[in-house]
């Protein structure tokens, strides 16, 4: 099998493949076995004699593995680590007499699976023999970077030695990650490894690159030796200053497309900043001050870019993040200082932001323009990376006051008022009365992108374009930002995107602090910016401030803020939610349109694709309220609300023991809602008519709401709360339950069904006159049902029986009870089908 890994042909390669992956997997993996009773054969007192049993078994199969056998299958893996495209020039690098990988190779799945089961295969070997792998990497790297400065075009003959910074990860990893016991292992083994990495290492720091192609693959490989930095920690400085000298050795301003590379490599070297700091752990702490200064002095010499501040700074939040809240507040302190100086002055705030066109002349400043962006998301960044992680449970129901300030807590009276003002611009800009006054070029950066168009289209993921660039940790950075202008609508449509992207999560994020939050900004000024021009955002917006910013809020919002705070900020929103969705359901549902409010945001396209995105943005912004319901009703929310188990026996709810709907408002954010009026009516309306709208995801949240709101209505005596179970709801319910789309929640709806009837049907009358209006329902019929639930006191089986006695009274006629074994909801469909099926429509259109 060996031979045939070696073998020159790519099919019997690829085969011992396999047979190399399956033995080593089987030899490494930890035996499973559990004591079973004395009559499965199995007894405790031979399980610690089986376990040994497989492990000399599996000893005996790595016993096998030796050095020569690795090294040998080590040697291959890494030759093969290419495409035959990739292969510019036929080199010393390159192994000419193998058949290397073409994706037309016998349809066995693309070169991205094989090349990750060689990665498996040297993981695996790097665990079991890590000085032959460690030893066998390192040489082969020193042997690409010789013969790459010998060679008169180094950047062309990269593709080898690109690849080999993936090996070379995952080697580093499977040594040093702490699953192979590295630290506790042979001291000898130790000091061979740490010599080993530590002479790679001096190669590649004596590396003296400026190609920005070369730059950037070294940069890669340091990178890839961050774990080892975490045990050797005297290299960290040199690490350090290698980075620092890579970035300041290539271009500052980039005015040419052409020559955008540099700009790739330059945002590349501070990303190797973030990923180091992950991987050396506290090893770069001591560090800290260096870095800072040095970033203190590139800026004052204005040889670093706002971006690339944004990216070690938050390389610093991730060193901060390890040594604890004190350190975190000193480093935020060298960070947010210098953008505190630009971000509170008045000046700029009067020019762009006292009244809504002042937004305009912004969009045509286009450095500053693009330094707020930055300020923005590093904001962001910081409030992610600092503090210590919190559950979803409500904060301030907590017994114990937390001690320890946010280290951001003291920054959010500066940070957050200018971002409210310019939140509040770039909404003003969707109201009639300032759309109408926009230059042309403004109201057409207003419309979606492509990217958000093809995603609600459900297609794949478009490709970025052109200067866009995406890091392995996610993040999107567009080199055309700073250095050189791009056409200016689509510069404007990013700005105004990640303005409100990030600055809503900046507010999301800051009220998870708690009361520095709430007490530190006038809520008059929150909702003038959040609500003011309400009726005037899109669904998509609509959504995206409910989801980043409401849901957080309501979370987090001190119980003794609730009055003020909720009410301020979730009444317009409901008002106009409940409208605006009840008008786009109805004409979906009646007219196959769902006529949607986006009409700034829907580029000119199809009829048939801006149905399918019209509708999309109806689902997203229903289920995104629906969720907000679902949160009110959460149980970290509603600490006082009881539950059914303490009403005692069927319909025996003692009347005399019913509270006022205000006993439980002090600690039920969902009585607290019903209390008042103003935000009762909406949701309750929004709530009955979720049930007739097609979405079973909706429903779903809603049915958690409504499961609260049925609890108060049997514990308090609020007559008009009861009513509206009673008849309202319940009603709504059962026609829920006719829609096939609700099959997937129908056990919920039922249930739903069964207590509103059970603990209220004699109370009032509304559940008994439902029933008996249904078509195929008599007294008698009634009366037996009732008689039968009187029998029984398990809920299950009353669920039962409601089931069965609501499909008796419709004439089997409630589909999602009769099609739970057969679901098939449109909305359900994957993107791939849906595009498919507009493809396939529009081409019998054009024939037509």
């Amino acid at each position: 099998m060996l031979g045939f890994f070696q073998h020159f042909k790519l099919a019997l390669h690829y085969q011992s493949l396999q047979f190399w992956l399956v033995l080593l997997r089987d030899a490494m993996s930890k035996p499973k076995l559990s004591v079973h009773s004395s009559g499965d054969g199995l007894t405790a007192t031979n399980v610690d004699s089986t376990l040994a049993q497989v492990d000399e078994e599996k000893r005996k199969i790595l016993s096998f593995l030796n050095d020569d056998i690795c090294s040998t299958i080590l040697d291959i893996s890494f030759q093969r680590m290419l495409k035959k495209e990739k292969l510019m020039t036929e080199t010393a690098l390159s192994p000419g007499i193998l058949e290397l990988w073409s994706d037309d190779f016998e349809s066995k799945g693309d070169f991205g699976q094989y090349r990750s089961r060689l990665f498996e295969l040297i993981k695996f070997i790097a665990s079991n023999k890590p000085l032959v792998a460690g030893a066998k990497v390192s040489v082969r790297i020193i042997m690409i970077i010789k013969s790459l400065l010998n060679s008169p075009m180094p950047a062309q003959d990269l593709a080898v030695m690109e690849s080999m910074q993936m090996a070379l990860e995952n080697v580093i990893i499977s040594i040093f990650d702490g699953s192979n016991e590295f630290a506790g292992g042979s001291s000898e083994v130790h000091l061979a490894l740490c010599r080993i990495f530590e002479g790679l290492l001096r190669e590649l720091l004596s590396l003296n690159w400026t190609e920005p192609a070369l730059v950037k693959v070294l940069g890669h490989y340091l990178e890839a030796i961050g774990p080892f930095l975490k045990y050797f920690p005297d290299a960290v400085a040199s690490v350090i200053n290698k980075l620092f000298e890579l970035l300041n050795s290539l271009p500052f301003i980039v005015k040419d497309p052409s020559t955008s590379s540099a700009r790739h490599a330059r945002l590349q070297i501070c990303t190797s900043f973030i990923r180091i700091a992950k991987a050396a752990d506290k090893s770069i702490l001591p560090h800290m001050k260096g870095i800072a200064d040095m970033m203190a002095c590139l800026q004052r010499e204005g040889r670093l870019l706002r971006s690339e501040h944004n990216l070690l700074g938050e390389a610093f939040l991730v060193m901060a993040s390890t040594a604890g809240i004190q350190q975190q507040q000193e480093v935020l302190a060298w960070l947010l200082e210098p953008l505190s100086q630009q971000w509170m002055q008045i000046e700029w705030q009067n020019n762009y932001l006292s009244e809504p066109l002042g937004l305009v002349g912004l969009c045509s400043e286009r450095a500053f323009m693009w330094s707020l962006f930055h300020t923005v998301t590093f904001f962001e960044k910081a409030l992610k990376r600092s503090g210590t992680r919190k559950g979803n449970s409500n904060l301030q129901n907590s017994s114990t006051a937390i001690s320890t300030p946010h280290p951001l807590a003291s920054h959010l009276p500066w940070m957050l008022p200018p971002l409210l003002k310019l939140l509040r611009g770039i909404h003003s800009l969707w109201s009639p009365s300032v759309f109408q006054m926009l230059p042309g070029e403004i109201k057409s950066a207003m419309s979606m992108s492509d990217v958000e168009q093809s995603s609600l289209l459900g297609g794949g993921n478009p490709k970025l374009s052109k200067g866009a660039l995406t890091f392995v940790d996610g993040s999107q950075f567009d080199m055309n930002k700073e250095g050189y202008i791009k056409p200016n609508e689509a510069d404007i449509r990013n700005w105004l995107k990640g303005i409100r992207d990030s600055g809503y999560n900046v507010l999301g994020l800051s009220t998870t602090i708690g009361d520095p939050f709430f007490k530190c900004i006038d809520i008059d000024f929150v909702a003038l910016t959040l609500i003011e021009n309400i009726q005037s955002m899109e669904f998509r917006h609509t959504r995206l401030l409910v989801h980043s910013i409401l849901i957080p809020l309501i979370k987090s919002c001190p119980l003794d803020m609730w009055e003020v705070w909720l009410e301020r900020l979730l009444h317009p929103l409901f008002v106009h939610c409940q409208q605006a969705l009840s008008c786009s359901w109805s004409s979906l549902l009646h007219e196959g349109r769902a006529n949607v409010p986006d009409n700034h945001g829907i580029l000119t396209g199809s009829d048939l694709k801006v149905e399918v995105m019209e509708e999309k943005l109806l689902r997203d912004l229903t289920r995104e309220i629906c969720s907000l319901l679902s949160t009110i009703a959460s149980s970290g929310l509603n600490a006082s609300l009881p539950s059914l188990e303490h009403a005692g026996h069927v319909g025996r709810v003692d009347t005399s023991s019913l509270k006022d709907l205000d006993a439980f408002a002090s600690s039920s954010m969902a009585s607290f809602l019903l209390k008042h009026k103003s935000l009762a009516i909406p949701v309750l309306q929004i709530s009955l008519e979720a049930f007739s709208w097609t979405d079973s995801e909706a429903v779903t949240k809603v049915c958690a709401f409504s499961a609260a709101v049925v609890l108060l209505a049997i514990f308090t005596n609020n007559v008009d709360l009861r009513e509206y179970v009673s008849r309202d709801l319940f009603s709504a319910v059962i026609q829920g339950l006719a829609l096939e789309s609700n099959a997937v929640i129908s056990a919920d709806l039922v249930s739903l069904c069964r207590d509103i009837f059970i603990y209220l049907c004699n109370r009032d009358p509304g559940p008994r006159k439902i029933l008996l209006s249904l078509p195929c329902i008599s007294p008698s019929d009634l009366h037996a049902f009732e008689e039968a639930l009187t029998k029984t006191a398990s809920p299950k089986e009353q669920k039962q029986l409601m089931k069965s006695f609501l499909l008796l009274a419709t004439g089997n006629n409630l589909k999602a009870l009769a099609a739970q074994k057969c679901v098939n909801i449109v909305t359900n469909v994957t993107g791939h089908v849906v595009q498919s099926m507009l493809q396939k429509i529009e081409s019998m259109r054009g024939k037509l």
